[in-house]
């Protein structure tokens, strides 16, 4: 009979720092920012966890990680069977996250772990989230005019003033990460959908190193991802729990133009008028109809919301590994008792 117990309590709560990192084909820089985040962690006097996600990588970057389990107990991995995108492997890693403190990097080694101190000195501040800002991007242009468009679109349309929301390298309280749901392309709009939330984020300027090996993931698809998955987070944000205020109030301005038009109509009609053949009384109509419909739409989102059961995440684990998933043993084996079936 199998036997699992839950993670200790102590072990969760006295872990200091955890890092998650999602990679896709990075193997020749996992074992380098390995290196380079533990070294700092021992520089700071911290305990540490790091958990590499796999994101469905086809060059064998998984090995990497299992010897780097092997000679460290701080190590764990998770792997997908597929490529489910970076925001499923983040939401992956977070679940998985022990630290008081999480940090997401990128495994491309352009984050510096040098920088991590930083990172804890605006978090020792009181703020919840601290987003890196790469004030010096040692990336083509096809990259950084893109973003610059886009971090201006989430600016205005969350009034947050970050300059880079695009950066990987981000640090978390514990309990910030408990009210985010990632999926598509999400991501990219953690600091958002957090100050949405109330939480006090914070940006540092970071260090943002070239890329040594592999090459960028980014492509124009993004482009189009990001801008619908913009619109989903500000309709989300601002409508998610009041669908009716979003629908209802552009039903009801809609319906109220329509039935302006036809009570025009139906005054000139007394006064003797023929408004049959008049396209103003099709639109009258048309608007009363459509007003009607959104507003009825508003009322069976709320009716769902009401209803609705968070949904499982989108992503498939093949396998969970390593010390974030170590569990203890029940105190009858420790006794030498075997559990009762």
């Amino acid at each position: 009979m199998s036997f699992e117990a839950p993670i200790d309590p102590i072990v969760a709560t006295s872990l200091e720092l955890s890092f998650v990192v999602p990679f896709f084909d990075e193997r020749e820089s996992l074992e380098i920012l390995y290196g380079e985040v533990v070294e700092n962690c021992e520089a700071l006097g911290k305990s540490y966890e790091i958990i590499f996600v796999d994101d469905g990588s086809c060059d064998g970057g998984e090995s990497v990680v299992r010897a780097l389990m092997e000679r460290d107990p701080n190590v764990s991995l998770i792997r997908f069977r597929r490529n489910f995108g970076k925001s499923a492997a983040l939401s992956a890693g977070f679940g998985a996250a022990r630290g008081q403190t999480v940090f997401s990097m990128d495994a491309d080694l352009q984050d510096n772990p040098s920088e991590i101190g930083s990172f804890l000195g605006a978090l020792s501040e009181g703020a919840d989230v601290v987003s890196g800002w790469k004030q010096i991007r040692n990336d083509p242009i096809d990259k950084t005019l893109p973003s610059r468009l886009f971090n201006g679109a989430v600016n205005k349309a969350f009034g947050l003033k970050l300059n880079d929301h695009n950066c990987g390298f981000k640090a978390y309280r514990r309990e910030a990460l408990d009210e985010l749901n990632l999926y598509g392309e999400l991501h990219r709009f953690v600091p958002a959908l957090l100050h949405s939330r109330g939480y006090k984020v914070a940006q540092i300027p970071v260090q943002h190193r070239a890329r040594q090996f592999g090459k960028s993931k980014f492509g124009a698809k993004r482009l189009v991802k990001g801008a619908l998955d913009l619109l989903t987070v500000w309709l989300n944000t601002r409508y998610g729990a009041r669908p009716l205020h979003l629908f209802g109030g552009g039903g009801l301005a809609l319906s109220s133009a329509g039935f302006s038009i036809l009570a025009y109509l139906t005054v000139m009609w007394f006064a003797g008028y023929g408004i049959g053949d008049r396209p103003l009384l099709m639109l009258g109509m048309l608007l009363v109809l459509f007003g009607g419909q959104l507003i009825t739409v508003g009322l069976l989102g709320e009716l769902v919301l009401r209803r609705t059961i968070a949904e499982n995440d989108k992503y498939s684990i093949c396998e969970r590994s390593g010390a974030a998933f170590r569990r203890e043993l029940p105190v009858s084996i420790l006794a030498g008792t075997p559990p009762k079936a």
